[in-house]
């Protein structure tokens, strides 16, 4: 059995003192015990310590273009036209260049607290739009990376066969990454036999008709019922119009009528969102998957977070910035703006709020990863984030964490990482990040030398 006392840690339940955690050579906690004296030579952690956040969404190839789109090449630049920039970097990437950018990445993502990852791909074909020998090529390649890296992943190969709503016909540059569902769900069954939590993601309404969504969802109900399914929904006030033109509803009034949303759904971009919508959505118990840092990026809208009275867990997506703490930071900020109001996203049982941030982008991250990731209580995984810096000294553990939340950008307050009980990040580096970047700057550079 492994074992770490931790003089403060943040349970299910709040701040705990002298806590002990054991865990199985599986990685999967057996005990969580608070008010404990350690044995003899049980190992202590450096700092206080918290569950470690799950990423619920994520374009792994996307990094190695954040940054490159900051400048105006249309009169109204939207994400519209950030996407026709963005196919130009999917129509060249190749399975080296992917697993390197995803290696890079991933290391990242441990650094800054993430534990585990929600790859949600779509890049699936040849740059002819050609299936590779193994059709499961790519998807492979960003399995061998979060495995080299160490991080905890759920693969959602990505069904997307059309280019607006109606089925319009597939535009020349999404040829990457259409295909059937039979195809895809092949792909699924591949990433299964080796050993990979899957689930699967009709892309968006705009991009899987309706016949194709229920082939699909019927086809993941016979292969793993329990599998989770995210989706596109709503991020632009564009796609909302464009549906209601099409079908007379909302997309996601349209989904819960069509389709049987749960807690396995996770909502990716639900930013806008009527009452009725938010109501039933929350009913059904889906999770919202929310992306701060890129809704922004991409000047999508401020998803009311205030009115959600459901579950909830944060994304990097297209990884303009890659920090656990930023999204959470910006998450509370936006509302803040929006309603002119400080602290809002916490309450009266949980008035804290890097807390109450905190553990609820646990909770919904590991519903909408389906993997027992859900903090610091037996059965779940041993992933969590050792915070320490001695700005921190002094401090409550609460403190501490408000600290990392809302006044560490210009620090780094994550000192070790576990992931399934094993150290990924220890003083605040992870071993493999020179390894990484290196092959992530040759990756990159080939990319834009390509496009020139």
């Amino acid at each position: 059995m492994n074992a770490l006392f931790a003089a403060h840690a943040l349970l299910p339940t709040g701040w705990a003192s002298d806590v002990l955690l054991r865990w199985d050579d599986a990685g999967t906690l057996q005990c969580v015990e608070a008010g404990v004296a350690p044995e003899a030579g049980t190992p202590r952690a450096i700092g206080v310590l918290v569950p470690g956040l799950p990423n619920l969404h994520s374009h792994a190839f996307q990094r190695a273009f954040a940054g490159l789109t900051e400048y105006r090449g249309a009169a109204q630049d939207s994400f519209w036209t950030w996407r026709d920039l963005m196919y130009r970097f999917a129509g060249r990437i190749s399975p080296d260049a992917l697993e390197d950018i995803a290696s890079h990445l991933y290391v990242e993502m441990l650094a800054a607290g993430y534990t585990s990852v929600c790859e949600f791909h779509y890049v699936h074909d040849d740059p002819a739009g050609q299936p590779y020998a193994n059709p499961a090529e790519m998807s492979l390649r960003l399995v061998a990376a979060a495995r080299r890296a160490g991080i905890g992943l759920t693969m959602l190969p990505v069904l997307y066969q059309h280019s607006g709503f109606g089925a319009k016909a597939p535009r020349d540059d999404q040829r990457r990454f259409i295909g059937s569902v039979d195809g895809l769900l092949r792909i699924l069954e591949t990433l299964r036999e080796k050993g990979v939590r899957c689930g699967v993601a009709p892309h968006s309404l705009r991009a899987v008709a309706a016949p194709a969504l229920q082939e699909l969802l019927a086809g993941l109900e016979r292969i793993d019922a329990t599998a989770p399914v995210h989706i596109h929904i709503a991020e632009q006030i564009q796609e909302v119009e464009d549906c209601l033109a099409w079908s007379g509803q909302r997309p996601v009034q349209w989904l819960l009528d069509h389709a049987q949303v749960d807690a396995r759904w996770c909502l990716v971009h639900a930013t806008h969102l009527d009452d009725r919508e938010r109501q039933a959505a929350a009913k059904r118990g889906a999770v919202v998957g929310l992306c701060p840092s890129t809704e922004a990026n991409l000047g999508d809208g401020v998803f009311d977070a205030v009115a959600w009275h459901g579950s909830w867990g944060i994304g990097s997506d297209s990884h303009a910035s890659v920090d656990a703490a930023e999204e959470l930071r910006l998450l509370e900020y936006t509302q803040r703006l929006a309603k002119r109001q400080r602290n809002v996203l916490a309450d009266a049982t949980r008035p804290d709020v890097a807390e109450a941030l905190w553990q609820s982008a646990v909770a919904g991250g590991a519903q909408a990863a389906a993997r027992p990731i859900a903090g610091l209580a037996p059965g779940q995984q041993a992933d969590f984030v050792v915070l320490g810096d001695r700005l921190l000294e002094g401090l409550t553990p609460a403190q501490q964490l408000s600290s990392h939340v809302f006044a560490s950008q210009l620090r780094n307050t994550v000192q070790e990482v576990w992931v399934g009980g094993r150290c990924r990040v220890q003083n605040g580096r992870h071993p493999g990040a020179e390894a990484a970047a290196e092959r992530f700057v040759a990756a990159r550079r080939r990319l834009l030398t390509e496009l020139e």
